[in-house]
């Protein structure tokens, strides 16, 4: 087995957000999955992993979440950096979603929440694995808020970011969002395009996004939306190197204007070609649209 088919993908996050769909995708995709592993079982794993006569699969995933002692889930992320100098490449996935989210995903299916009990209340198991999980949240290699997806586009997600991410490739995902609808809590970076001259005003184009000509043409016609475009341009061309001389295997850019119909959805989009051009892998999320 080469040192590049070697890919162990730890999958953790809150209950509810889509920490099942994640693996269960990835076992489509020909990985080994294992749910709920003990912390305390992962050195062997890996290490088992690394040997070069094992005989357990090149791709595995694994979940990981809150029954595990908090101690245990504090001590993930150094544990996974002992084995950095591995033949192993090892990804972290963190899952999210809001509390307003989560509470009506218990809501509906009527399952119990794991750190649920009589002397402790839905919103509060949800706030306790929060704080739970805050360390792997944070270093996390990809964070996913789930809370205004589909289970479709989770799983095209998977598939196309995660999955098929050729090695040693920074994975791009930009975002289009209205501000009136929250931040994507999921974003690497969030660039504000509000102050921007917004098609909305103009009646006849409310009824397009950014994707449709007409309010390409009017956006191209202003000059301070070029500008913008240009600005983005340069400081993409100087920075991702440097992303992907770190190391990262993921990046998730957010573009916000009020509604996410049109200013945001037209920068993306203009983004995405440029990128795709220079042979970058691209996913696009128009989240408002």
């Amino acid at each position: 087995m080469e040192e590049t088919e070697r890919r162990l993908i730890i999958v953790s996050g809150l209950s509810g957000a889509g920490k099942t769909v994640v693996l269960n995708s990835l076992e489509d995709l020909s990985f080994y999955t294992i749910d709920n592993l003990p912390i305390s079982l992962l050195s062997e794993l890996i290490s088992q992993f690394s040997k070069d006569d094992t005989d357990l699969p090149g791709l595995i995933a694994i979940g990981i979440d809150a029954r595990n002692k908090k101690k245990y889930l504090d001590q993930l992320p150094e544990k996974i950096k002992s084995f950095l100098n591995k033949r192993v490449k090892i990804e972290l996935i963190y899952i999210d979603a809001n509390d307003e989210i989560l509470t009506k995903r218990f809501s509906e299916t009527r399952r119990k929440h794991p750190l649920s009990s009589d002397q402790m209340s839905l919103l509060d198991a949800i706030h306790k694995e929060r704080e739970i999980t805050l360390e792997i949240s944070q270093v996390s290699d990809l964070h996913i808020d789930t809370s205004f997806m589909q289970l479709k586009e989770l799983r095209d997600i998977v598939c196309e970011r995660i999955a098929r991410r050729k090695k040693s490739i920074l994975s791009l995902q930009l975002i289009s969002f209205g501000y009136k609808n929250g931040v994507p809590k999921d974003s690497d970076f969030i660039f504000d395009l509000r102050c921007l001259p917004n098609p909305y005003w103009e009646k006849f184009l409310r009824q397009y996004s950014g994707k449709d000509e007409p309010v390409i043409e009017f956006l191209l016609k202003q000059k301070s939306v070029t500008q913008m475009l240009s600005d983005l341009e340069i400081f993409f061309e100087r920075w991702l190197p440097r992303f992907e001389m770190d190391n990262r295997s993921y990046l998730t850019i957010g573009f916000g204007c009020t509604g996410g119909h049109h200013r945001s959805v037209f920068i993306v989009e203009q983004l995405a070609k440029k990128f795709m051009r220079e042979q970058r892998q691209v996913i696009i999320r128009h989240r408002d649209l």
